[in-house]
């Protein structure tokens, strides 16, 4: 059904800007050489990475490749870049705002007041910020879901990063009138920017979660989905007092009730899956929805533990988010890799469980997968989406697991290089495509009206 004048009118294919793009520059190849890369299966062994820059592709992965340009990987680690599935990258100018709370004060008390006064400056001073913290950390990709989403569609074209970005739709306290006008918003930012930026930028659809937002306008926003092939990206199960008020009034888990309004779909990735019972982990598994493991914030809101290994063991997908960086409070992977591994052997109460190799895939093939990327593990013909790690550093060594270190011991100041569609964004720790003092400094300036506003 779709009700209140809504438009769902949303082209299948890519939007105004089409996912072949704008001409890309003339072939060149680059070449990652002189490390150690790390292969599909997890292995790792010398070799270099050859990329055709005008395709963004891996050409091959071999010994002694040559080519036009070249990066030098020596006493390094080349693996897949890291792809952050949920965030809300505006936040960082929330960063340390407001703390010690759990969700549903932090929200109604702190964040939601900050967020009705936020101007479409502050989202792209918030949204560069934290795409030179990405860039310098390792991530290639990542999912966002927040408001003013034109502003940071250009500042991820600007960065060079990829994105699957999406308005955030709340219709909780809002007339039929303004709830379908955010439902409109939602349904125009998807229209709009699907395709932009080269095809780096991709769209999804997003009611916020399964309590904030009215059945009648989740099918609306449903239905837009299907129209315009977008997946769906959400919160669910995040909270108790999320889960409880489905429960008691319908009679229905809230994946149920997700299943029953066809929001459960192999492409769409839900945020969060705290508090899952047995028969809801069968559900995603039987659909081929993700789910996207945030554990820093799920422990700083004091939300609960994920079943990761039940997730895992069913063969539902599994990708990682930091979700926003007033909740976590930063946005490195590498964190959130070794907080994963360290909660899901708490929450199973077994030391085996969520091993390195199952996070270090989570981080990359798992949240590429989740986002449609067709990244996330390094071989001929995919996306030259990639970083290499620096190993010769104390906490590194000495070397007796890659894999192991990249879980547990290694951090986002560890990487070295960061590449974008074979684009080179980070160069031995510069950042070529950010001015990193002006950022910092708007995004200060930013943060602090912001606040005075509020």
């Amino acid at each position: 059904m779709v009700g209140r004048g809504i438009c769902v009118s949303i082209r299948a294919e890519s939007g105004r800007f089409r996912a072949d793009g704008p001409e890309r520059r003339t072939m060149t190849t680059l070449v990652v050489t002189g490390g150690r890369v790390l292969s599909p299966d997890l292995s790792v062994a010398a070799a270099d990475v050859r990329i055709d820059q005008q395709r963004g592709e891996i050409l091959d992965i071999g010994p002694d490749l040559d080519g036009e340009e070249r990066i030098d990987a020596a006493g390094g680690l080349v693996m897949p870049g890291l792809v952050n599935a949920h965030t809300h990258a505006a936040m960082t100018l929330l960063r340390g705002y407001a703390d010690d709370k759990p969700l549903d004060r932090w929200l109604q008390e702190d964040i939601w007041p900050a967020e009705a006064a936020l101007k479409p400056a502050d989202v792209r001073a918030g949204t560069d910020l934290a795409l030179l913290e990405m860039i310098r950390s390792g991530t290639t990709a990542f999912a966002d879901m927040y408001f003013h989403m034109g502003e940071v569609a250009e500042a991820v074209e600007a960065a060079g990063l990829k994105a699957r970005l999406s308005h955030g739709i709340v219709t909780v306290g809002k007339d039929d009138e303004e709830a379908a006008a955010d439902v409109q918003e939602g349904i125009e930012m998807a229209q709009a920017y699907d395709g932009y930026a080269d095809g780096r930028v991709r769209t999804a659809l997003s009611p916020h979660s399964l309590t904030t937002v009215a059945e009648a306008f989740l099918r609306d926003t449903v239905e837009a989905a299907r129209d315009a092939g977008v997946p769906l990206h959400y919160h669910a199960n995040e909270t108790t007092d999320e889960v409880d008020p489905i429960v008691t009034e319908r009679g229905l888990r809230p994946l149920e009730f997700a299943d029953d309004l066809e929001m459960v779909g192999g492409d769409d990735f839900l945020a969060h899956g705290v508090h899952l019972e047995d028969a809801e982990i069968e559900l995603l598994a039987e659909r081929g929805a993700s789910v996207v493991h945030c554990p820093a914030s799920n422990m700083k809101l004091a939300s609960g533990m994920a079943p990761v290994q039940s997730l895992l063991d069913a063969g539902v997908g599994v990708a990682l988010g930091t979700d926003g960086p007033a909740s976590n409070n930063d946005l490195d992977m590498f964190d959130e890799m070794r907080d994963a591994a360290m909660i899901g052997k708490l929450a199973s109460g077994d030391a085996s469980a969520v091993p390195a190799a199952s996070v270090v895939r989570m981080a990359t093939a798992g949240g590429a997968n989740a986002l449609g990327l067709g990244a996330g593990v390094l071989e001929a013909g995919r996306p030259a989406d990639l970083i290499v790690v620096d190993f010769e550093t104390p906490r590194l060594t000495p070397v007796h697991d890659h894999v192991s270190h990249l879980a547990y011991a290694a951090s986002g100041s560890d990487v070295r290089h960061t590449v974008v569609d074979g684009e080179v964004l980070m160069r031995d720790r510069e950042v070529d495509v950010l001015d990193e003092p002006a950022v910092r400094a708007r995004a200060s300036e930013r943060a602090r009206s912001l606040v005075e506003r509020v």
